[in-house]
């Protein structure tokens, strides 16, 4: 079973994203932000970052449709907030995790790529981490260009309780509250 990694672009330059890239051997980077697109690091658009990837031969693959941390499925939200417990039971994310699943059976060098740069703060380690080490998938997280574990995540995340908070449970939602999308609504304004 090959690693995936999980990467944050965050504020980072675009020579130190691709240096951490291909410090990895990353041959595949995985987009998995619902929206591809960034206010503040525009270079970290979908367009400039796949033509920037594929000029220095890393292939860009977008998954933000079925891993995104924003789903389009009004019924993946409680109270207005996504609740990974009902994401990960949706076929659409199933066959996201299963991709991955197999990339890693491959021995393909992947990683997955969100904007938040502390892994702790994002989908990538609260739920897509989490669903692929249940699964027996490595997943190693960069945070400053250190990789660390998800159980190494966990213990930091909880304060050394593991998996579970204070009070025994674990967390489920994410940390925003987010507007519930109808047949007319877009959440391009909450990204």
């Amino acid at each position: 079973m090959g690693v995936i990694y999980t990467i944050g672009h965050g504020n980072k330059s675009v020579e130190e994203f691709l240096l951490e890239l291909n410090s990895l051997g990353i041959k595949y980077l995985i987009d998995i932000r619902s929206k591809p697109y960034s206010k503040w690091s525009t270079h970290f658009n979908q367009e400039p970052l796949k033509a920037l990837l594929q000029r220095n031969g890393i292939t860009y693959v977008y998954m933000g449709d079925v891993l995104g941390g924003l789903p389009s499925d009004p019924t993946c939200y409680t109270n207005g907030k996504v609740d990974y417990s009902k994401v990960e039971q949706k076929d659409f994310f199933i066959a996201g995790i299963n991709r991955l699943i197999k990339a890693s059976q491959s021995d393909i060098p992947i990683s997955i790529m969100c904007s938040e740069a502390d892994p702790k703060m994002c989908h990538r380690y609260k739920l897509i981490g989490k669903v692929l080490t249940d699964n027996h998938i490595p997943v190693l997280h960069r945070v400053n260009n250190v990789s660390k574990s998800q159980a190494d995540l966990d213990i930091e995340a909880t304060g050394g309780w593991g998996t579970m908070d204070l009070f025994g449970v674990a967390p489920t939602a994410s940390r925003k509250t987010y507007l519930i999308p109808t047949e007319h609504s877009s959440f391009s304004q909450f990204d």
